[in-house]
């Protein structure tokens, strides 16, 4: 059954909420390029707050994702306030993903970009991690972007472009090697326009692990669409849509009262 998954995103330090397709790096260097960056939401509060909120109300599996440098202290905040309750994403490697699960207290790391040197995906990278931290330790980050009616895994915060194509061959064979997925549309990411409906039915068709959806939900009422779509077996994320994150279009007590009615059923 679909329930509603939350996130924490990080950049700067400070949790936000950002159009996808705005994260652009000055030229040869790791630092977003502030004249093109679209914020939606800037939050005063530090991210063991929402981690905090996220625990009283036993959001599970939410995800933690640092976007660009100088986000690993907040990182660090909000995992201590959930220790193995929240997931961390956002540079993940085979040299700190140990350091994230122990001493960081991460429940799982999400991986995407270290999988893809010069933007061609290594399987003998993601064997080597599941090898070294245990596949139940992994999720996979296949966010993408669209491409000439294909869905193409998108790398170094949806900036590049890999050689993978979201499809029903490459799910199986990373379902071989990691314990779910996570899968930003990054087309409308932040849009808060409404879902991938086509992405969100094929992920359900595909996928045999569990897989958390993000990008464009809007209304309360694509938790139901979610679920319509993918048969239950998609989880649904809202960023800038929620009144938690300054939005208007979907209520966070809504959404635990969704997740609390789904368990009980």
């Amino acid at each position: 059954m679909t329930v509603f998954r939350p996130c924490i995103d990080l950049h700067s330090g400070q949790v936000k909420q950002i159009v996808g397709g705005s994260l652009k790096d000055v030229p040869n260097s790791s630092e977003t390029d502030e004249k093109q960056l679209k914020t939606n939401f800037v939050s005063s509060f530090p991210s063991s707050h929402y981690a905090a909120l996220y625990k009283v109300h036993n959001l599970t599996g939410a995800h933690v994702i640092k976007l660009g440098p100088g986000n690993d202290q907040a990182a660090l905040e909000a995992l201590a306030a959930w220790p193995g309750g929240l997931q961390i994403g956002g540079g993940i490697s085979i040299d700190n993903a140990e350091y994230w699960l122990t001493e960081g207290k991460a429940g799982k790391i999400i991986v995407t970009s270290w999988l893809f040197p010069q933007a061609k995906f290594s399987e003998s990278r993601l064997k080597q991690l599941a090898d070294k931290v245990g596949k139940e330790k992994i999720v996979v980050d296949i966010s993408c972007k669209v491409l000439d009616g294909e869905w193409i895994v998108a790398m170094d915060k949806w900036q590049t472009l890999t050689d993978m194509r979201v499809n029903a061959d490459s799910i199986r064979m990373l379902e071989s090697y990691c314990s779910e997925f996570l899968v930003h549309a990054a087309d409308v990411e932040g849009l808060c326009k409404g879902i991938d409906s086509k992405l969100v039915e094929k992920l359900g068709e595909w996928c045999t692990i569990p897989v958390t959806y993000a990008g464009g939900g809007h209304a309360f009422s694509d938790l139901q669409l979610v679920h319509d779509l993918s048969n239950g077996k998609v989880d649904l994320t809202f960023g800038s849509a929620l009144d938690i994150f300054g939005g208007s279009g979907v209520k966070f007590d809504d959404c635990v009262e969704w997740n609390n009615s789904q368990s009980q059923k």
